[in-house]
């Protein structure tokens, strides 16, 4: 469990897969991987007619058809080798020495269960070449992202179309298992070593609930971060949000489950809510 591993697929957010990538990689002293995957839905793997027999003159078409597959499929992988070479010339002027390239033709998630062994963190941009234009303006996700999202354990870190440095961190906070977890992960990761951390919970104003919150504030402080707390009334995804707009915090980080009404995060509509309504990273934990 190495590597962080950025996807390359071309779209507007592509840029800052790199730079946010190479951004970790730094931070964590990890290898970067430049990873570009061919989806056989779009470009499919040429077919093979040889099992056509007694077409007549329908048999020309089909070896035409099949050749035109495999021309795009080429020009696609080329396209692709060329879009790895210019994320690789970025990441390595960003300061990123150890920086490989690998290219797939194959499923997306598929793809990156193979390389979770060796993958520290997937950074990936929340709107993919999937997403036409309109989709993008009207903040719609990429239509991979979301299985992407349930079927991968390693972190995840879903970029907007620019980079900017991240400073601060926002922890949306529930008390579960996960969010326990993730907090452990985030105080003894290298990842925002340095950072301010606001830990934030959405929930009544109870006395168990502020205990938890200081359990998480003790734990991030015992690593060093300058921890601030909060325990704030609302829905879910606009109070999260809120509270991020007015202490300008770069990252948002959550649990992929929690035990609460985050639970509703990547199970219900509040999981394309929370990314899609993101100005910024989201860091995904599972």
């Amino acid at each position: 469990m190495t590597n962080v591993v950025a996807c390359i697929d071309g779209s507007r957010a592509t840029g800052a897969v790199c730079d946010f990538s190479a951004w970790a990689s730094l931070q964590m002293r990890s290898p970067l991987t430049l990873l570009h995957v061919l989806d056989e839905g779009r470009y499919p793997v040429a077919t093979d007619m040889t099992g056509h027999i007694g077409l007549g003159s329908r048999e020309l078409l089909l070896d035409e058809l099949a050749e035109l597959d495999a021309q795009r499929n080429k020009l696609a992988l080329q396209q692709g080798h060329h879009m790895l070479e210019a994320a690789q010339v970025r990441a390595r002027k960003a300061g990123v020495e150890q920086v490989t390239m690998r290219q797939r033709h194959g499923d997306l998630s598929e793809t990156l269960l193979m390389l979770e062994n060796d993958t520290r963190l997937f950074v990936l941009g929340i709107h993919g070449q999937d997403t036409s234009e309109q989709d993008s303006e009207s903040r719609h996700i990429g239509s991979h992202l979301e299985t992407v999202i349930r079927s991968v354990a390693r972190p995840i870190l879903l970029t907007p179309e620019k980079y900017q440095t991240p400073g601060s961190v926002l922890f949306a906070y529930d008390g579960s298992k996960t969010t326990e977890k993730g907090i452990d992960m985030v105080a003894k990761s290298p990842l925002f070593k340095g950072l301010p951390i606001h830990v934030v919970m959405v929930d009544a104003d109870t006395a168990s609930n502020q205990q938890l919150l200081a359990n998480a504030k003790t734990s991030l402080a015992n690593e060093g971060h300058e921890v601030t707390t909060a325990l704030i009334a609302g829905d879910v995804e606009p109070a999260l949000h809120q509270y991020q707009a007015e202490h300008q915090l770069d990252v948002l980080v959550m649990g992929a489950y929690g035990h609460s009404r985050i639970r509703q995060f990547l199970v219900g509509s509040t999981t394309t809510n929370m990314i899609n309504n993101s100005e910024t990273p989201v860091l995904i934990l599972r």
